[in-house]
């Protein structure tokens, strides 16, 4: 078996049907195909498996996040490499030849993304130089192979062998951040993070987050990556990080409230006005809590036990725990 395809889908039936359309076109590469559905309420699971019997099906009672659901199916794939493909996508005919062709040929990548377009064809970033919040670290991340940071979870493709010894995705992250957390154990694990630029996955981005809404996508995104840094910076650079979004968060709102008046365009202006306040209002929260914890117990609420040092966590949660 050459790939095994982990797609989890929430409330996106249609889309993960098309998605699904799109997979058992493409030529080349021996696969199986996995979806994991986290307790969808638009009848997801039974239309995917009425659809496509020859998926393999994991149902989930309640939503367990992006990275539980995937991890749920890691010890059923039987792939020598592992694709992570969002349920909102389609790929082309040709993608997973070229992705599992360019693994073969860089056995120093230890994962990467494909070239990710909107449906209108244009390009949509998903290659990243920096992690969140590395600006403040002062050199904490320095020395990793490789100059690609993290790449769009959208579409990555991985070795089975080197993800089964990571242990899967940090649980701790529900949705956004996860990407970034695994790229970067698996650099500090002496691999790199590599991007295929004739790999094409057709994304149409943020479906399953539509129902929350603009500040609610913003406010997972903003927790997300302050787990990410709570986990891998130490604790003066996490104030660092804190007081420098805070600062440049207020900036933007500065500007957008003078800009406003006069924007022809105020919808617009209004939800950036809205995605800005929300960013400040939970950076404060936070920096407010580090204090109070540090004052009365000397050490962060929420603080877990001490990484690997691959970056995974240790301890565990049962048999789903990667």
């Amino acid at each position: 078996m050459d790939l095994s395809l982990i797609i989890v889908s929430y409330n996106t039936a249609a889309l993960t049907c098309d998605c699904l359309h799109s997979v058992m076109a493409a030529t080349g590469q021996k696969r199986e195909v996995f979806v994991v559905d986290n307790a969808s309420t638009d009848s997801s699971a039974g239309i995917i498996q009425a659809r496509f019997p020859s998926i393999r099906l994991i149902a989930n009672p309640k939503n367990r996040g992006f990275s539980a659901a995937n991890n749920q199916a890691l010890p059923l794939c039987r792939g020598r490499y592992l694709f992570f493909l969002n349920p909102d996508t389609q790929v082309r005919p040709d993608t997973f030849d070229r992705a599992v062709s360019f693994m073969d040929a860089h056995p120093r990548i230890g994962l990467a993304g494909a070239r990710i377009v909107n449906p209108d064809g244009t390009h949509e970033e998903s290659v990243n130089y920096c992690y969140p919040g590395q600006k403040q670290s002062r050199g904490e991340l320095g020395g990793l192979p490789g100059g690609i940071a993290w790449v769009l979870g959208a579409a990555m493709i991985t070795p089975t062998e080197l993800i089964m010894k990571l242990q899967g995705f940090d649980e701790t992250f529900f949705l956004y951040g996860e990407e970034q957390d695994l790229c970067l154990r698996i650099r500090k694990a002496g691999r790199e993070i590599g991007f295929i630029e004739g790999a094409i996955v057709v994304h149409h981005g943020g479906q399953s987050e539509a129902s929350n809404g603009a500040v609610g996508m913003w406010e997972r995104k903003v927790r997300a990556e302050n787990l990410f840094c709570r986990k891998h910076y130490r604790p003066e650079t996490i104030h660092r990080i804190l007081r420098s979004e805070r600062i440049r968060t207020a900036y933007h709102l500065a500007t957008l409230r003078l800009a406003l008046p006069f924007s022809s365009d105020k919808e617009r202006i209004r939800a950036k006005l809205a995605r800005y306040e929300t960013i400040l209002a939970i950076t404060r929260a936070m920096a407010c809590q580090d204090k109070n914890d540090l004052r009365h117990t000397g050490r962060r609420k929420g603080e877990g036990p001490p990484a690997r040092p691959d970056g995974s966590p240790t301890g565990g949660s049962g048999n789903q725990r990667r």
